[in-house]
């Protein structure tokens, strides 16, 4: 019984580690769109947001006839639960990602600004973020948890800078704020994205010590 506990548990990893790789592709794609000025290559975004959200489906099924088979305890119950909240921050990164990939389509028709290569650093960052969040959930490391949850605060940084940058093409050039906008919104789902990697990090330090850090909770904060 406890063997096959285990090995329900290894498929469900490996299901979100892929179901992650599928995210970090969503997310190249997209800003790599951006960055090319190819709005063809947009396109290879909806396929991987299926891929996402059958894998979405998948998990969700198999955690919940995993705990109605084994009825699990303590640590073993919250690894179980820490997938499930980690199965719907990564399906809710694919609907950001396609939320990018509308905003870029929008805007390559016009790119009157050009800021295109700030947000393909924060790109970078937010990527990052969403591997390190994943290779702690697959690793049971906390340390590389809390450094995911210290990396939020440059993505939020970024997303200000690019607000800061946009927000006078937008007061003195009536003709340019539909570009700022659309910037603005893509800036924003992806620091929306670093969130959902931000609670990812969070699950796994719970998963590991039984500790709820999230809004600034835990005996660390």
């Amino acid at each position: 019984m406890e063997r096959r506990f285990e090995s329900e548990l290894k498929t469900l990893k490996s299901r979100i580690l892929e179901m992650g790789g599928y995210v970090e592709q969503a997310i190249d794609v997209a800003t790599e769109a951006l960055h090319e000025r190819s709005s063809a290559k947009l396109d290879n975004v909806h396929p991987l947001e299926r891929k996402i959200n059958e894998a979405h489906v998948l998990i969700d099924n198999q955690c919940v006839e995993l705990l109605a088979r084994q009825s699990p305890f303590a640590a073993d119950l919250r690894l179980v639960i820490a997938i499930i909240k980690i199965n719907t921050d990564l399906e809710r990164m694919g609907d950001q990602a396609v939320n990018i990939s509308y905003n870029a389509e929008h805007y390559l028709k016009d790119r009157r600004i050009d800021l295109a290569d700030d947000l393909t650093k924060m790109a970078i960052s937010v990527k990052a973020m969403v591997r390190n969040s994943l290779d702690a959930f697959m690793k049971q490391d906390t340390t590389l948890a809390q450094s995911v949850l210290e990396a939020d605060d440059e993505v939020d940084a970024f997303k200000r800078r690019m607000f800061d940058q946009l927000l006078p093409f937008m007061k003195q050039s009536p003709d340019l704020v539909e570009s700022a906008l659309d910037l603005i919104l893509i800036a924003r789902n992806l620091e929306r994205m670093g969130d959902h990697a931000t609670n990812i990090a969070e699950d796994v330090i719970f998963a590991c010590t039984g500790e709820d850090v999230r809004h600034g909770g835990g005996s660390g904060q």
